[in-house]
């Protein structure tokens, strides 16, 4: 949901567009912020009175190697990207040229088929221990002395490392 509904951002476009009124004076009368009415200007300036409908949210990965590729050739900055290309954000492309640079193609391939947020982890309701059966108590324990045999080799694989941190390079002798 947005702030503000398409109407006003439309009003506040066409306004900011003209060239007698300015950015500072429609800041001071409406109380949007400066960065946020410059981007609402320049969309409107590039894609007229329907910039404001709806954006899509999801970019397949032929959409940011487009985006990517007019940002070098022109040298485009985040928010002239963002007004061309109707972003949500001057930060997407920097976030996509960071994948491109890190994985390539696939990198950005892979981003399309993650979401963005992972789901909140269910808490699992514990009975209390008088509760618990004979083989629930059984498997608690089981479960419970694992987890602290795993825990246990990971502190003495982390204690080798430090070791091995200290102790001085050996030197072969040339005699």
């Amino acid at each position: 949901m947005t702030k503000y509904d398409e109407q006003f951002r439309l009003k506040l476009a066409r306004e900011g567009a003209d060239d007698g009124v300015g950015i500072r004076q429609l800041v001071h009368k409406y109380g949007v912020d400066h960065s946020i009415l410059r981007r609402w200007i320049s969309m409107y300036r590039i894609h007229g009175a329907e910039c404001f409908q709806k954006m899509r949210n999801k970019y397949d990965a032929d959409f940011k190697m487009s985006v990517l590729q007019r940002v070098k050739e022109e040298g485009l900055s985040g928010r002239q990207a963002m007004a061309i290309f109707r972003l949500g954000g001057p930060g997407l492309v920097l976030k996509w040229q960071r994948l491109y640079d890190l994985g390539g193609i696939e990198a950005l391939k892979l981003q399309d088929t993650s979401r963005s947020r992972m789901p909140a982890k269910k808490k699992i309701a514990r009975k209390p221990i008088q509760d618990l059966t004979h083989a629930e108590l059984i498997e608690e324990v089981a479960y419970l002395r694992a987890e602290t045999d795993f825990l246990k080799k990971i502190d003495a694989l982390i204690q080798e490392e430090q070791a091995k941190k200290r102790e001085p390079e050996r030197r072969s002798s040339k005699d």
